[in-house]
């Protein structure tokens, strides 16, 4: 019944062996058309597109139609006929027998063109910041985007490795138990090395069902950001070199964090929209001035003497002072000042951010290689250690605990090896967007690294 429950799991886990194997460009393709996140970012990029058009609508003219048709109606009783009474246009007159019926036709096109509005000339500033600031977060969200992809697809194939090694470290400990349960029926060997064996193998079992739970969720993670169930991925190439970063300083890279990194252009663009909304608001206390013109058609029919058709024209300025507000515009001012004071602040706080991202993904690559570098000695030893382990049981010098401990330190050992390859890969590319200069061309000399 257990053996039955692992194949079943990993059946699961890996029923697209046979496909294709889709690489890291294949993954990042299916996250741009898919990713939830990135979709999101690019809608919040289109808005901020749009703030420039309405900044600038407020220095434009303002173009107006309005008019209104109006029927009335005027009866006169025949005992006020001729009687001294005012008239439908307002007038005292001798009321006509019979009442009136007018109707009105008058329309009006006006314009108004600001001349002086300095808050207006503030928010078309503010509304070039605002868009350059979306489009900073939108560069943040492709780098994210890139990071993410990387980070799941090698979570994906770490958790693979683990319940690969874990699956050979489970065939060679059941050869071992195998060989205990022979040397103990021929009485070579004791009944503890035998439970030994059982202890280690039921150990093993254990931990391959963590690892194709593990895998499961690795791989789930995958698929929320690609938006499908992933198919085979392609593993690293053996025995890959991976490359140094370049420059090999950490301080180039520090600077480029504290100057170049998306987080930091996008605040220092906040604390100039900041600073201009200071200007914005104390705008409230400079008058305005206006263009105006108009042109006003009326057209009356009926008995009455202003029936016919009046067309009227202007043009001229139109100014206001503000005098008093009840403190409105010092409040808002006050307010505005202390908003950029908070954006200064934050600046600062995602300037040093940055820089210690960078200074933790460039210690991460180098000790990474360094890793990677003494595992991959730790290796040959490992194997070299268990043959000589198991030679030395065969001949009577070494204990059945002598050969499990070697096995398990040599799959220990592959399982860390895969996992620094891959956390070095992905320290750089988190070291490259730290520093701002991640690009999806970055993603092909580590698609490069991968079996095709």
């Amino acid at each position: 019944m257990q053996k039955s429950l692992i194949a079943v799991l990993i059946a699961s886990a890996v029923v697209s062996l046979n496909a294709q194997a889709a690489d890291l460009l294949d993954v990042y393709k299916q996250a741009l058309a898919n990713d939830a996140v990135f979709a999101s970012a690019r809608a919040s990029a289109a808005v901020g597109r749009e703030k420039v058009p309405q900044g600038r609508s407020l220095l434009l003219p303002t173009v107006g139609a309005n008019g209104a048709i109006v029927k009335n109606d005027t009866d006169v009783s025949p005992w006020n006929e001729g009687a001294l009474g005012t008239l439908p246009n307002g007038t005292t007159g001798i009321i006509p027998g019979g009442g009136s019926n007018l109707r009105t036709n008058e329309y009006t096109l006006s314009l108004v063109q600001p001349l002086f509005r300095w808050a207006n000339w503030q928010t078309y500033q503010q509304s070039k910041l605002l868009q350059a600031v979306s489009e900073a977060q939108f560069a943040q969200a492709q780098q994210d985007l890139i990071t993410r992809v990387a980070q799941a697809y090698f979570d994906v194939l770490a958790a693979e490795d683990t319940l690969e090694s874990t699956r050979a470290q489970k065939t060679a400990t059941t050869e071992q138990l195998a060989s205990a349960k022979r040397n103990f029926e021929v009485g070579t060997q004791t009944i503890t090395d035998t439970h030994e064996a059982q202890a280690a193998y039921d150990l093993v079992v254990a931990q391959e069902f963590a690892a194709v739970n593990d895998l499961e969720v690795k791989r789930t993670a995958l698929q929320a950001i690609i938006g499908t169930a992933p198919s085979a991925l392609a593993p690293l190439k053996p025995g890959v070199a991976l490359a140094s970063p370049e420059p090999a300083l950490i301080d180039p890279w520090v600077s480029s964090a504290e100057s170049q990194n998306y987080g930091v252009v996008a605040a220092q663009l906040a604390l100039e929209s900041a600073k201009r909304d200071i200007s914005r608001n104390r705008a409230g206390h400079y008058p305005t001035l206006d263009l105006v013109a108009n042109s006003t058609h009326r057209k009356v029919n009926g008995q009455t003497n202003s029936s016919g058709t009046t067309q009227n024209n202007a043009i001229g300025v139109q100014w206001n002072i503000p005098i008093f507000n009840g403190f409105a515009v010092t409040s808002r001012v006050r307010e505005s000042i202390a908003l950029e004071d908070k954006a200064r602040n934050d600046l600062e706080t995602t300037r040093r951010n940055a820089a210690q991202f960078a200074r933790q993904a460039y210690l991460g690559v180098n000790s990474g290689l360094a890793q990677v570098k003494a595992l991959e000695a730790a290796e040959v030893s490992s194997t070299s250690a268990l043959e000589s382990n198991k030679l030395g049981y065969q001949v009577g010098v070494r204990i059945n605990i002598d050969v499990l401990n070697a096995q398990r330190q040599l799959y220990s050992t592959r399982r860390d090896l895969s996992r620094a390859r891959y956390d070095t890969i992905v320290n750089g590319l988190r070291l490259k967007a730290a520093a701002g200069s991640l690009r999806e061309d970055d993603l092909i000399p580590v698609n490069n690294l991968l079996q095709k």
